[in-house]
């Protein structure tokens, strides 16, 4: 039996992914959780065979939560689960310790076969993800995103989205003093002191799948 605890922050989601995983005689949904922490004390608690995780939740982000799971050693296999168009650097992912890689547009068939896939000890990319990695490769075009930490990232790509600080504070849980000296910090790896040229840098090295809306300046 394949024991799996969903991290997502929206219960439609969540609901979406039991209706399709708990129809699986091998598949059990052992526990949900809405938000990062919970997701991680969850994985904690029941050291599921997998969780299935949102990039963007609230408190901290599904970076985050793979790179926590992965420091602390405990046997869980991440998959993670973003909408199309929101994809940060696949290689990012996997590096902070994801066994997989999926976008929530993914048909029902392919969210299994990555299931039983993870499941049995091997990593599992969507096609749409495979395809990201193979054209960034080519370019050989290294990404200075990848200097980022989990959460100057999470910062990096909510900013670039056209939010603003105070709503990057409430969606993450985080003081808008806390998310400006994240905001300071990702600007200065990155060389740059605006969010126009952060969007604009974004596209340049793919942060997303489809291109961002460059946002006018202020």
């Amino acid at each position: 039996m394949i024991r799996i605890v969903l991290v997502d922050d929206h219960t439609l989601v969540r609901t979406g992914l039991c209706m399709i995983l708990e129809k699986q005689a091998d598949i059990e949904i052992v526990g949900e959780a809405e938000d990062g922490e919970r997701g991680l004390m969850l994985i904690k608690r029941l050291q599921p065979d997998i969780a299935l995780v949102d990039v963007h939740m609230p408190v901290f982000s599904g970076v985050e939560l793979t790179e926590r799971v992965r420091r602390a050693k405990l046997p869980t296999r991440i998959v993670i689960l973003t909408m199309a168009g929101e994809a940060p650097f696949p290689r990012r992912l996997l590096d902070a310790g994801a066994s997989g890689y999926l976008t929530k547009g993914c048909p029902a068939d392919e969210l299994l076969k990555a299931v039983r896939q993870v499941a049995d000890g091997r990593r599992y990319l969507g096609s749409e993800i495979a395809q990201q990695m193979a054209l960034a490769s080519m370019s050989g075009d290294a990404s200075p995103f990848a200097e980022l930490s989990a959460r100057e990232l999470e910062v990096a790509m909510m900013l670039a989205h056209g939010n603003t600080a105070q709503a990057i504070a409430d969606r993450l849980k985080l003081s808008p003093k806390t998310v400006a000296t994240y905001k300071y910090r990702l600007f200065e790896k990155l060389d740059i002191d605006n969010v126009v040229a952060l969007a604009q840098l974004a596209n340049r090295h793919g942060l997303t799948e489809t291109s961002i809306q460059v946002p006018a300046p202020a």
